[in-house]
């Protein structure tokens, strides 16, 4: 992912460039660097990926937001988004015609293809998400059906040229003036029929089958960011390339900690006594416990910054730090021994108090007790 370069530096523009001037400076690339321009040029053919690669993120709007908020992290980690330059020009082949290169529809209905990306989602918890962790997930996707070999059609057979388009997989229709070109109705643009089908696929090349892969969650990964497992989408046509599976994460709220980004906050109570006289106190954090100095005369909502006790950055980046903000803990239920000292203060400091007190006590501590007990 680090040696990956900016998508903005690829394209040669700034982040404030509109969306239109993304698509100019990537034609501009794209036309430099094509294949039909620069014939055995392995070169430019990785310069023409790469360049569509970052137009396939920066040209979509929602993508680039995203891109700009988390990098590349969610949009895969080895090489470009396209398998091969045929990929690219079924995406943006209308960006070329018009300068004497082959649109998608002009190279043929028998080119390989690639796959269809699946997508599916996994939960975990946010100490999960904090020191990284492996899953195991189950999907269903298409497999080449081994009877026929992804042909679908029947052993012994071959499917047939469609003898409606020639095999062409595009018909060309004369309005007047015009010549519209579209795709073929009885191949769909495939370019071959199938006269007798395969039994087990039933023509269709693929089966259905249930999976089972193990995803590596990286530690810091936030709610919502998805993984990408490269070619463990469905198969792709006509020999083509798999797609991919993008993997939704899920990341439960934690009963002690909120998080925002890499930052992790906890509330914490501490007595009267504690806040007017300091104390050291236990705190949770990640790795366990931790012991905490109050100085004397601490407010209420004061904040306590500890660095690199919060979460790591799923880019590789500084780790977040852990605000401790301490709440005074008001109990509801005291002995005599206590309520009597209470009235005493209440006199020094001329305060007037209620005769009456009531029952209970709020439910930090048990949390912390469970807490604890489950990391050690």
């Amino acid at each position: 992912m680090a040696s990956k370069r900016d998508y903005y530096e690829v394209l040669n523009v700034s982040r404030e460039v509109t969306t239109v001037e993304i698509k100019k400076a990537y034609k501009k690339l794209a036309l430099e660097n094509h294949p039909d321009r620069n014939p055995g040029d392995e070169e430019a053919v990785k310069r023409f990926k790469e360049a569509s690669e970052a137009f396939e993120v920066l040209g979509d709007e929602k993508k680039r937001a995203h891109y700009d908020r988390y990098g590349h992290a969610d949009f895969g980690s080895g090489g470009s988004q396209f398998h091969d330059v045929s990929d690219i020009f079924s995406a943006f082949g209308d960006l070329f015609e018009g300068f004497g290169f082959k649109s998608s529809s002009q190279r043929g209905g028998n080119r390989p293809r690639q796959g269809e990306s699946l997508r599916t989602s996994i939960q975990i918890d946010l100490l999960d998400a904090a020191s990284g962790c492996e899953r195991e997930i189950n999907i269903t996707r298409q497999e080449t059906c081994e009877t026929c070999h992804g042909s679908g059609a029947k052993p012994g057979t071959q499917p047939d040229d469609c003898d409606y388009c020639g095999g062409a997989g595009q018909v060309v229709q004369s309005q007047g003036f015009f010549r519209v070109q579209t795709t073929c109705p009885r191949c769909r643009g495939v370019g071959t029929v199938i006269s007798d089908k395969c039994t087990d696929c039933h023509g269709q090349g693929r089966v259905a089958r249930d999976t089972t892969l193990d995803v590596k969650v990286p530690a810091g990964i936030d709610n919502g960011m998805q993984l990408c497992l490269r070619g463990e989408g469905n198969p792709g046509a006509n020999g083509g390339p798999r797609g991919d599976l993008y993997v939704v994460v899920g990341v439960d709220e934690h009963p002690l900690f909120r998080r925002q980004e890499q930052e992790l906050s906890c509330h914490v109570p501490i007595t009267y006594t504690q806040a007017v006289l300091g104390a050291n106190i236990e705190i949770p954090t990640l790795e366990g416990r931790h012991d905490l100095k109050i100085p004397s005369g601490t407010q209420p909502g004061e904040v306590f910054r500890l660095k690199g006790l919060g979460m790591p950055n799923p880019h590789g980046g500084r780790r977040g730090d852990l605000h401790v903000v301490v709440q005074i803990d008001v109990p509801k239920k005291i002995s005599e021994r206590e309520e009597e000292l209470l009235r005493d203060l209440a006199e020094i400091e001329h305060t007037e108090v209620s005769q009456h007190r009531s029952p209970n006590r709020n439910s930090f501590f048990d949390k912390l007790k469970e807490y604890f007990t489950h990391s050690d």
